[in-house]
């Protein structure tokens, strides 16, 4: 049998169910990379804390290099929060992807 860890969010208090689920010892599935971008580099980047990413066909090399090893303000993310292959697949993305129109940035 399986323990099972109940990831209990700000919902728990108000309506007292638990959120999500996650066996202990379980790997979550990779994240698609545009759901890493809106979800962690999209807070800073296109709103005016960071630089636009996005359509400027920036190296997969660097964007891997800075996310780990950070650059100025930039933080660094290690592989606990964004895995090795979620990283690849994130660069590779961010390299390629078109501008948005709604982003902004210094």
């Amino acid at each position: 049998m399986k323990m099972v860890l109940l990831a209990t969010l700000a919902g728990v208090a108000a309506g007292g169910t638990a959120l999500a689920q996650q066996a202990l010892g379980e790997a979550q599935p990779p994240r698609g990379p545009e759901q890493i971008y809106d979800t962690t580099c999209g807070y800073c980047h296109g709103r005016n804390v960071g630089p636009i990413l996005l359509g400027r066909n920036l190296p997969a090399d660097t964007i891997k290099h800075i996310t780990r090893h950070g650059q100025n303000g930039m933080p660094t993310f290690r592989p606990t929060e964004i895995s090795p292959a979620e990283l690849d697949a994130l660069a590779t993305w961010v390299s390629t992807a078109e501008a948005r129109t709604g982003e902004h940035g210094q």
